[in-house]
């Protein structure tokens, strides 16, 4: 794990897809069947498990994030975290997919971000108020385009959820330069150097120096897993579509 340069103390909401997949988008020529998305969509958005996931991941990281920061600064750290299925649910857009029956399209996903009606998962709002209270920056790193950037803000600003930066993509899907913009302190105006102590997102690509090939490897490769990484469940889309079933 490389580190990068100290930054001053703020946590940074990281948006969608830890390098990885924003919702399904027609680039993704791997996305599941209709009727697979409905089971998965039916799972997120109807069972207690899941519900409990979101909460326990939640909590889990805010007890952590206490031990992590404690005698750091105050304007010295940030906490990066992606936007879809780790702040924001799509769940009402995926929904309306299985109803009509169809796959995602372009058309349809830049409507859907128009309407700004993504809403915060459980323990999101909690957890980004405990990164204030200990004295960090909020950094949402994420997929989504630039074009969507707008409405994007928008619709975390309207569901309450604070940030100080907000970073969408250009042509790279890669976060890592976004993240090394923001311990630089080249990610946004007013926005000084500091350093990321903890990621949150539900792709392998929204951590550091972790991938899909991760997963060839020995269980000590997720060591960071449960203290500087918090990952949440997504099973309806994700670069894992692309994994050969064996």
């Amino acid at each position: 794990m490389k580190h990068f340069a100290s930054l001053a103390c703020c946590v940074f909401v990281v948006a969608c897809s830890s390098g990885g997949t924003a919702p399904p988008q027609p680039a993704q020529s791997t996305s599941p069947t209709n009727s697979d998305l409905k089971r998965a969509v039916h799972w997120m958005r109807n069972s207690a498990e899941f519900q409990a996931i979101v909460l326990q991941t939640y909590s889990l990281a805010g007890q952590e994030l206490r031990k992590s920061v404690e005698g750091k600064k105050p304007g010295t750290w940030a906490v990066a975290l992606d936007a879809d299925e780790t702040l924001i649910s799509n769940l009402d857009y995926e929904k309306e997919l299985v109803e009509l029956g169809q796959d995602s399209t372009d058309e349809l996903w830049v409507a859907w971000v128009a309407k700004q009606a993504a809403e915060p998962l459980p323990g999101a709002l909690e957890f980004l108020g405990l990164i204030q209270e200990l004295g960090g920056h909020i950094a949402v790193v994420t997929n989504r385009r630039d074009r969507d950037c707008p409405d994007t803000r928008a619709n975390l600003e309207a569901s309450d959820i604070p940030f100080d930066v907000l970073l969408c993509r250009t042509d790279d899907r890669e976060k890592e330069p976004r993240w090394e913009k923001i311990e630089g302190g080249t990610a946004s105006p007013g926005v000084p150097p500091v350093e990321i102590v903890m990621w949150l997102g539900d792709n392998i690509n929204d951590f550091p120096e972790m991938s899909q090939e991760s997963r060839l490897s020995s269980p000590e490769a997720f060591g960071d897993y449960g203290s500087r990484f918090f990952i949440f469940p997504n099973p309806s889309y994700g670069s894992w579509e692309a994994n050969p079933f064996d």
